[in-house]
């Protein structure tokens, strides 16, 4: 029996920093993870790292740098003459970047003196951590103080297309098709799907994208998700609102889709189909009931605005408990929380977490949109500039996009930021900062922006608040 100050489950964003974290509290801290990489081996750093945000942008960005070099290069005068797409070079280029990262997060724990224990966690209550090595061996006991679920989540199934592995495939297999679709159906449009309907678009696959709610990203702010409809359409994505898939079935040439919308029922073929319809809390084989933990309506791990659970001793993060399933909104908690057992104050603030779509341009909020405050009575004023009329936009030949600043009618202060354009995923990152400061529509106005950037359009937003805009 081992017997740790903490023993964190999961070595995804959530996981791993709060071990880190613990440890350098002076904590003893074991981090248990079950993830194996293709070849079999322990691969630490969750979904994120292996099949999620990171693998992702790196295809985003191979996939982009392959669409300006066609696409947007000659009108800057360069010219490549014929272009070639070596797609297994770009997917390993992908998995290398991948494997960097998570021996990256290996030599973390190691550094700050966490052990990292692979295998599969199971509660046992009374502090005690049963861990089940992958192959043979007996299971290893461990006993802590405290205990940290980090077990993130999995992709969300539905009966009417069964995942495969070969035709129809989730994000892990769309990250990994051995060549590019010629015909890509998605279904789902949200983060995942824009996403990854993006990679294949840009890479030549003719991507229709089903999606059953008749709005596009109703998460998004009104303007933003009008704009960012609209440029994507431009590039290519077929998007079908209000389309909800009745049955998929796979066959030798490819995957036959069946749909109704409010014209009738449909049918379409696919050279392969990607299911991406959400994810959900992830607390497979890990018994919370034999510990007293309770569960939500949803199957989350509940637990109240501390992160800690319906049992003694026992916190939760990330993904597996309510909220947005952002690797940062994980990282943040499990801060917290480490903290939280060292016996320091520790906040998360979750009304200034930033969302992000890595299209291109990308897509980014911080805030409430204008629709919720309505909705709340809270009146409010709203001022927005295009990327059209920024100079250095033009500059560089990306000029779609938007800014919006949202600010209180009564105290000008900032309620929320949302922004289409390319490198929005930076941008957003001074809306975090002046709300997180309570800083006012003015405070932001009155800031010297250098020129030419992108963020002066933040500047000039800003200012459209109080109609004082100079370039527009």
């Amino acid at each position: 029996m081992d017997n740790f100050d903490v023993v964190v489950i999961g070595a995804g964003p959530g996981g791993y920093v709060a071990a880190i974290r613990a440890a350098q509290l002076g904590l003893g801290a074991a981090c248990v993870d079950a993830w194996l990489g293709p070849d079999g081996r322990p691969a630490l750093g969750g979904t994120c790292l292996n099949v999620g945000c990171i693998p992702s942008k790196a295809l985003l960005d191979s996939s982009h740098h392959y669409h300006n070099l066609r696409h947007l290069l000659p009108a800057h005068g360069i010219e490549a003459g014929e272009v070639t797409l070596d797609l297994g070079r770009m997917l390993a280029r992908k998995d290398k970047v991948v494997k960097t990262l998570t021996r990256g997060v290996a030599g973390l724990l190691r550094r700050n003196k966490v052990e990292s224990i692979a295998g599969r966690a199971t509660l046992k209550g009374g502090g005690r951590v049963e861990v089940a090595p992958h192959g043979a061996g007996e299971p290893r006991i461990l006993t802590a103080r405290h205990v940290v679920i980090a077990t993130g989540s999995v992709p969300v199934r539905i009966p009417a297309a069964e995942v495969d592995g070969d035709r129809i495939v989730d994000n892990e297999g769309a990250l990994a098709f051995p060549e590019v679709p010629k015909r890509l159906g998605i279904i789902g449009a949200g983060v995942i799907g824009l996403e990854l309907g993006s990679v294949w678009g840009r890479l030549g696959s003719q991507v229709t994208i089903l999606e059953a709610l008749d709005d596009f990203l109703p998460a998004a702010d009104r303007l933003i998700a009008r704009e960012a409809l609209k440029v994507l359409t431009r590039q290519g994505l077929d998007v079908r609102l209000g389309a909800r898939v009745t049955g998929a079935r796979p066959h030798d040439d490819g995957v036959t889709v069946g749909y109704e919308d409010a014209g009738g029922r449909h049918e379409c073929e696919f050279d392969r189909l990607v299911v991406a319809v959400g994810r959900r809390a992830n607390t497979e084989g890990l018994d919370p009931a034999a510990a007293g933990v309770d569960l939500d309506a949803h199957g989350r791990v509940a637990v109240d605005a501390y992160g800690r659970t319906s049992a003694e001793g026992i916190w939760a993060v990330g993904d597996a408990v309510a909220g947005p399933m952002l690797a940062h909104k994980a990282s943040e908690e499990g801060v917290a929380v480490a903290e939280r057992i060292a016996g320091q104050a520790a906040h998360v603030d979750h009304g200034l977490i930033p969302w992000v779509i890595y299209t291109h341009p990308e897509i980014a909020w911080v805030g409430r949109t204008g629709a919720e405050l309505d909705a709340a009575g809270i009146a409010h004023r709203t001022g927005s500039f295009p990327f059209l009329a920024s100079g250095r936009a033009q500059g560089s030949g990306e000029t779609d996009g938007v800014v919006e600043v949202i600010a209180d009618a009564a105290t000008d202060r900032i309620l929320g930021v949302h922004v289409f354009a390319a490198n929005a995923s930076e941008l957003i990152a001074e809306a975090v900062v002046a709300m997180a400061f309570d800083a006012s529509a003015e405070d932001v106005a009155r800031t010297i922006h250098a020129h030419p950037t992108l963020a002066e359009a933040m500047h000039e937003a800003a200012l459209a608040v109080a109609g004082r805009a100079i370039h527009v």
